[in-house]
C-alpha cells in the first residue's frame, strides 16, 4: 500500500515547498558540501540550537518542531524560550555531499558542526540528537568546542557496568531486556551496514519498494504503535523520509556512517550540561543511576510516558517542551 500511494497520490512538491521555506542551505565544511536549514526566530536573544538527526531519518524528523521552536508565541509559548534552529543532514544523508574518501566518523562530523556553527556567527550555542545525532552531540559534549554550553539527548547510550548488574531494577531489567532483543533480533541492518554498506547500497539505489522497505520496517520496530507505523505517521510523512534517501541516492553513503563510526554508540564521558529525555520505545533506555556515572552534569533528566526512537517526529509537543525545559537552565 505504500508503494501504491508513492506512486499515485505522493506529491513531492507539497515537502519541498515547505522545505524551501525554511531556508535551504549548503556550505562546504573540510571539502565536503553540508546541507542544512536554518531559521532564525523573530524574537531578541533567542538561544541558537544545533539540531542533528539520525538513521534511518533525515531534516524531516524536525519539520514540525522547527516553527514552535523560533517563534514560541505563535504557538502559546514565551519568546524567552525561542530558539534559532540549524538542522545539519548528516554527511551522505540527504542533500548533503557524499564522502569520497574514509574518515567521516562521529568525532569529525562534531568537529564539522562546531565550524557550522561558528561559521553562522553563533557565539553561544546548544545542540541536541537522537540516534547517530545523539552519538554526535554527545561528542560536541565530550570535546566541549568554542562556544557550546549545554546539550540534549533522547537517545543516550550507556551500557552498564558489571556493578550496574548487581540489585537492578525493575526498569533496569526492562531495560535489559530491550538491549538483548536488539542485539538478537534487531540488529541486522546494523550488522550489514557496518561490514558491507556498499553491496547494500546496490539493490536499495535499484529498487524504490527496497529502499522504502529498509526504511518502512525500522518505523515500525521503533516508533510507539499498536501494530503498525501508520499509527503514528501519515504515508505522506514517511515518503517524505524515505525520499531524501532515493532522491539523492543515498543508501551506500548514508550506511557507510555505520562502517566508519559503529564504536561511535558507547558510553561516553561528558563534563558539561547535558539533559536526557527517555521515551518508553526508545532502542536503548539507561536508568540515571547508569547515567551519574558517564554524566557529570545533568541538568534536566525526564522519563516519558510515551514515544519512541523518533521523539521529534513522533511527539513533536512533548518534545518541544522537554528541549524548552532543559535549556532554561543555559539561558
Amino acid at each position: 500500500p505504500l508503494c501504491e500511494y508513492w506512486r499515485h497520490k505522493y506529491d513531492w512538491r507539497r515537502i519541498e515547498a515547505r522545505l524551501n521555506g525554511f531556508g535551504q542551505y549548503k556550505t562546504a565544511i573540510d571539502g565536503l558540501d553540508i546541507h542544512f536549514l536554518h531559521v532564525r526566530s523573530p524574537h531578541e536573544n533567542a538561544l541558537p540550537l544545533l539540531l542533528t538527526h539520525g538513521w534511518p531519518g533525515s531534516v524531516i524528523e524536525f519539520v514540525k518542531i522547527i516553527e514552535p521552536l523560533t517563534n514560541p508565541t505563535k504557538f502559546g509559548g514565551k519568546a524567552e524560550d525561542a530558539f534559532h534552529v540549524v538542522v545539519p543532514s548528516l554527511p551522505g544523508y540527504g542533500f548533503s555531499g557524499k564522502p569520497t574518501e574514509t574518515g567521516w566518523g562521529v568525532r569529525h562530523i562534531a568537529q564539522a558542526w562546531g565550524k557550522l556553527m561558528q561559521r553562522l556567527g553563533y557565539q553561544n550555542w546548544v545542540a541536541q540528537g537522537g540516534d547517530w545525532g545523539g552519538a554526535i552531540t554527545s561528542q560536541i559534549g565530550a570535546m566541549k568546542p568554542e562556544g557550546c554550553n549545554g546539550i540534549h539527548l533522547n537517545m543516550t547510550v550507556i551500557f552498564p557496568d558489571a556493578d550496574d548488574l548487581k540489585d537492578t531494577t525493575p526498569q533496569e531489567q526492562a531495560s535489559l531486556a530491550s538491549m538483548a532483543f536488539y542485539n538478537d533480533k534487531d540488529s541486522g541492518y546494523a550488522k550489514q551496514q557496518s561490514t558491507r554498506p556498499q553491496t547494500l547500497g546496490y539493490g536499495l539505489t535499484d529498487s524504490p519498494a527496497g529502499q522504502a522497505a529498509w526504511i518502512y520496517e525500522k518505523l515500525y520496530a521503533w516508533t510507539d504503535n499498536k501494530g503498525s507505523p501508520e499509527d503514528v505517521f501519515s504515508m505522506d510523512e514517511m515518503l517524505d523520509n524515505i525520499m531524501l534517501y532515493w532522491l539523492p541516492a543515498t543508501a551506500a553513503s548514508s550506511g557507510r556512517l555505520y562502517w566508519e563510526s559503529m564504536s561511535g554508540f558507547a558510553s561516553v564521558k561528558i563534563d558539561m550540561p547535558v539533559g536526557v529525555s527517555i521515551f518508553p520505545k526508545e532502542i536503548f533506555r539507561p536508568s540515571r543511576r547508569w547515567a551519574d556515572k558517564h554524566l557529570s552534569k545533568i541538568i534536566h533528566w525526564n522519563e516519558l510516558d510515551a514515544g519512541g526512537h523518533f521523539a521529534a517526529w513522533e511527539k513533536p509537543e512533548v518534545f518541544v517542551d522537554e528541549v524548552r525545559t532543559c535549556f532554561r537552565a543555559l539561558r
